[in-house]
């Protein structure tokens, strides 16, 4: 009995070897974009993106059904081109950078949906606080560039609720509603290349 657990230990771990991605992907950040926006005062939206981020990624496949990828933006880079609301998203009232300085995502799957349309679900961490979130994906396929590099591109899209993740601060209009909104539109554009 202990022979028989013993080997399927070993072909469980052969198995996960044998899965196990191997081609590393840096990001091209002169080619990639980290952005969000959210509505203000219910008529009109307000723009960002993080400045400074890092991407691991690791796909065998042509396809990337196989990708593995983890994500860290670092707040103190936020900029919605304005000094003083940056500050402001820093502070306590928003991200609260002194205790909680980095978002990071994790995947857990890339599943393809149809043509170059995939669903991408992982560990979203903000604030402190992790939740699971599924988001829309764009394959844009794999190339060789005019340099005799391989590159790969990536189009990540979606909502999620700030509220989620304990970003509760807000202020009501005289004329009634929010003057921020509750769901945040994600944009990320990655180009990555092969190592």
């Amino acid at each position: 009995m202990k022979k028989t657990i013993t080997t399927g230990i070993l072909a469980l771990a052969m198995f996960g070897a044998a899965y196990a991605q191997n081609t590393k992907w840096n990001i091209d950040k002169s080619h990639s974009s980290i952005n969000f926006a959210v509505d203000h005062l219910v008529i009109s939206e307000t723009t960002g993106k993080f400045e400074e981020y890092s991407v691991n990624t690791k796909s065998d496949r042509t396809d990337f059904t196989d990708v593995v990828f983890d994500f860290t933006a670092q707040i103190k880079s936020v900029n919605t081109d304005d000094a003083k609301r940056d500050e402001h998203l820093k502070s306590a009232d928003f991200f609260d950078e002194k205790n909680y300085p980095v978002i990071t995502f994790k995947s857990k799957k890339f599943i393809k949906i149809k043509g170059n349309a995939y669903k991408v679900t992982g560990d979203l961490t903000m604030h402190g606080i992790t939740k699971t979130v599924t988001l829309s994906a764009k394959f844009g396929g794999i190339i060789k560039d005019p340099w005799g590099g391989t590159r790969a591109g990536l189009k990540v899209f979606g909502e999620i609720d700030r509220y989620d993740f304990g970003l509760k601060y807000n202020s009501v209009l005289e004329a009634g509603g929010l003057s921020i909104g509750q769901m945040i539109r994600i944009t990320c554009n990655i180009e990555l290349i092969k190592v």
